[in-house]
């Protein structure tokens, strides 16, 4: 078996795959889960570093923008501004 990462020693690369076979499938999903909101957490603060002009609001519709399009980023701040406003 091909080792899963070049600075692993094989024999515990082996041991690493057995464990994560043994997990549940809640258990691997809260893994991924974890590692997305962890993921996403670290996009926004590079945008937000990056633009530290823009408050919350403007950095979760750039991560929008970035990750799911200008067309959805639009949507979803049209959608805000309504809220905002109580337009119905």
């Amino acid at each position: 078996m091909k080792t899963q990462f070049s600075d692993t020693h094989p024999q515990i690369d082996k041991v690493q795959i057995a464990l994560l076979k043994k997990q549940s499938i809640a258990k691997k999903f809260a893994h991924v889960c974890s590692l997305s909101q962890t993921t996403i957490q670290l996009s926004k603060r590079a945008i937000a570093r990056k633009n530290r002009f823009l408050d919350d609001k403007q950095v979760n519709l750039l991560f929008i923008t970035h990750q799911y399009g200008k067309e959805l980023a639009d949507h979803v701040k049209k959608y805000l501004n309504k809220q905002k406003y109580g337009i119905c």
